[in-house]
């Protein structure tokens, strides 16, 4: 490996004698400049393993080139020799706080010069090195992490499955609500993280039905008031499947699966929350869920018209519904009406 090294002196004596001492290391060549601004102007469109700088000079001196030196995008961290005269304490405290590494007195000792430019050469690569390591793991990190993610989103989808085979509601159902929760969220002005945690999890709001048996589950007319109270049982078996969950998708799953069927005036199950004691979340999927079920042709059931559902909704909010969630789904209408025909029904 050939090192790269940037020298910035007036003296011309100076930099051929830098010069004639770093060829004869073997292992690296030198860029000289007798003008500080004209040395800056290349520094900063070309890269450098070491720069060597004379602390007077008439254009910037040593400490004003450091300081621009470190300033440009990339140097942060490339070793700095700063050669000089003076060798007062408080000029060396100035030069460290300017950024410069190392320092050599006027007049250079020829083999102290070269074991210092080597040592400086050798903490670069080392630097370089380390920085490339640290690279690689947070590569890796973000591989392992991304691969983490895909198979929480796989546990969610299939578990979102489960119930969807055993519950006469279509995938595309569990798509639409998700993603109108998701634009119900954005519109509310929660994080992106929160939204997408939203879409991610709000899937799983009815996995409770996996518990409920066929003939109430699938039963194609009216429950009878016995058999509604055991279909209400789904939130809390979907908040038992769930919960304790180190992952935050199936903690979010829930509490949206125990609390959608909660009512803002505190008339749902199963808990009877009112208002903002219903999770966030919940309040949200429940706008979702139910404008979805109304507008979706079932085996039992035609499809409702969208103004019908529309005006079920609006008029609900504040009883059933949180008016916020409400307001906010309403007023992005556009794009239900663009994720109702991105996810339409198949027959």
């Amino acid at each position: 490996m050939t090192y790269k090294v940037l020298i910035v002196d007036d003296a011309e004596i100076n930099l051929i004698l830098f010069d004639a001492l770093i060829k004869r290391m073997g292992n690296s060549e030198s860029v000289r400049f007798s003008s500080a601004l004209q040395g800056l102007a290349w520094a900063v469109c070309n890269d450098v393993d070491l720069l060597i700088v004379d602390y007077m000079m008439p254009d910037l001196n040593g400490m004003e080139f450091i300081e621009q030196f470190r300033a440009t995008p990339g140097k942060e961290d490339i070793p700095v020799l700063m050669i000089t005269a003076n060798d007062q304490k408080q000029v060396r405290y100035r030069a460290l706080d300017a950024g410069a590494t190392d320092f050599l007195t006027k007049p250079v000792d020829k083999i102290e010069f070269m074991a210092r430019v080597n040592n400086m050469l050798q903490l670069g690569a080392s630097r370089k090195a380390l920085a490339g390591r640290a690279a690689w793991l947070a590569d890796e990190v973000r591989k392992a992490t991304f691969e983490i993610v895909q198979r929480e989103r796989e546990t969610v989808i299939r578990l979102s499955k489960a119930a969807e085979y055993r519950d006469p509601e279509t995938g595309a159902h569990i798509l639409r609500m998700a993603h109108y929760s998701e634009l119900i969220a954005k519109g509310m002005g929660l994080s992106q993280a929160e939204q997408e945690l939203l879409l991610e999890a709000s899937p799983m709001h009815d996995i409770g039905k996996v518990g409920i048996a066929d003939n109430i589950l699938l039963k194609p007319g009216r429950l009878t008031p016995e058999e509604f109270e055991v279909m209400k049982r789904h939130a809390t078996f979907g908040y038992e499947i769930l919960k304790g969950s180190s992952s935050k998708v199936l903690q979010a799953g829930a509490e949206i699966a125990h609390g959608h069927h909660e009512k803002f005036d505190g008339s749902g199950y199963p808990k009877g929350l009112k208002g903002d004691a219903i999770p966030i979340f919940s309040r949200i999927v429940s706008v979702a869920d139910v404008f979805d079920a109304l507008t979706s042709e079932r085996p039992y059931k035609k499809a409702w018209t969208l103004e019908r559902a529309a005006e079920h909704i609006q008029t609900s909010a504040g009883t059933h519904f949180d008016p916020h969630c409400v307001r906010m789904f309403f007023s992005q209408w556009k794009d239900v009406l663009e994720i109702r025909h991105r996810f339409h029904d198949t027959a």
